[in-house]
């Protein structure tokens, strides 16, 4: 368990993170405004009004300025600071993914020379070490080789920065569901003694619970803001980082590395399985995986006749439901392929009840 003493790093981080951004955000809008930086309605977007769209820029300086300030404290309180060079390269990754979110939110990008900056970022990961070597006896698989290991941790650092990013369609989706998955890795890495990570999540954390407030509250023509690619390929690379990091030993030893995998694909299975089954779908129907359209889970929801803050309640019920599910069939002895089976079973379940449920609705009007 954490010792309540050393908590006070992630509070401060998280604190000084919010109130950074409760600053900045307003100051973001007014920005957007002068420059005439909106997102424009049309027929794919939900919103039927224009909406600033550069909220996300105040994530990593914010996330900076909480880690600086955690870092002031933990050396001053004599804790043994390392920070490794994998921890550098998702630095240098997430400014390259963070600069080219910018670069979208402003003059606009092609998506297949975002995913090509992507890639160039993805590959920093396991060139500096954190890749995935050890399967931890998934379908009977330990070890694998590092021409294995390599394209699959790249793979899936470029799955969860899609994810995140696409599933960015409705206001507080993206930003409630990584205030949920980066409190949980908080938990992970501070139990585990890696503060200056737990601080990196928590002032992230601190950060997006300013927007969440500004984004699903916020009044339009005032407050309110979408954190743009920015935004949601920083918190994605994050999200990424974080997931394959706390499958590293020590976080991960071999006798819980089962455990510590579980965590990760159940913080991540909605987005993953969302964008997943999004880009299959259009391949298999003959469409560009890039082209944008609204076949993502927050569109089926909304389909049934959902609010758009009904389909975010309705989402993140979900995320806390599978938690759960989870939880018990792990305390039940289930090995992970079999709870992965389930979950599976359990999203597309949901997904072919919304679509009937939608079509029923379309039928009757």
């Amino acid at each position: 368990m954490i010792d309540l003493n050393h908590i006070t790093p992630f509070i401060g981080a998280f604190l000084v993170a919010a109130a950074f951004s409760a600053i900045g955000l307003p100051l973001v809008v007014r920005v957007c405004r002068y420059f005439n930086s909106y997102d424009l309605p049309n027929g794919r977007k939900v919103h039927k009004f224009p909406i600033p769209r550069l909220g996300g820029v105040i994530f990593m300086p914010a996330a900076a300025l909480g880690l600086c300030l955690a870092l002031y404290y933990l050396e001053g309180a004599h804790h043994r600071i390392e920070i490794s060079i994998s921890t550098i390269a998702m630095g240098v990754g997430s400014l390259m993914i963070y600069l080219i979110g910018i670069l979208d939110d402003i003059i606009g990008i092609k998506a297949i020379h975002k995913f090509v900056i992507q890639g160039f970022s993805a590959l920093l990961l396991p060139l500096c070490g954190l890749l995935i070597t050890d399967l931890n006896g998934i379908f009977g698989i330990h070890e694998i080789p590092f021409w294995v290991g390599y394209p699959l941790t790249v793979l899936l650092i470029m799955t969860i920065v899609n994810a995140i990013n696409l599933i960015d369609g409705i206001d507080g989706l993206a930003s409630g569901l990584c205030i949920l998955i980066l409190s949980a890795y908080t938990y992970v890495f501070a139990i585990n003694d890696h503060a200056i990570i737990a601080s990196l999540n928590a002032a992230i954390v601190g950060s997006l619970f300013i927007f969440f407030c500004f984004n699903v509250f916020g009044k339009v023509g005032r407050a309110k803001i979408f954190m743009g690619d920015a935004g949601s390929l920083f918190l994605g690379y994050v999200c990424a980082y974080m997931s394959i990091k706390s499958l590293m030993r020590p976080i991960a030893p071999v006798d819980c590395g089962e455990k510590q995998m579980l965590i990760s694909v159940t913080l991540l299975l909605i987005p993953v399985m969302d964008v997943a089954r999004v880009a299959i779908q259009r391949w298999l129907t003959g469409h560009d995986i890039f082209e944008a359209d609204k076949t993502h889970i927050h569109h089926l929801f909304m389909a049934t006749g959902m609010s758009m803050h009904g389909a975010l309640i309705a989402i993140l019920t979900c995320f806390f439901v599978i938690c759960g599910i989870n939880y018990t069939l792990w305390q039940t002895h289930f090995v992970l392929p079999l709870i992965l089976l389930a979950d599976a079973f359990i999203y597309f379940f949901v997904v072919n009840t919304l679509l009937h449920i939608a079509k029923k609705e379309e039928n009757e009007t």
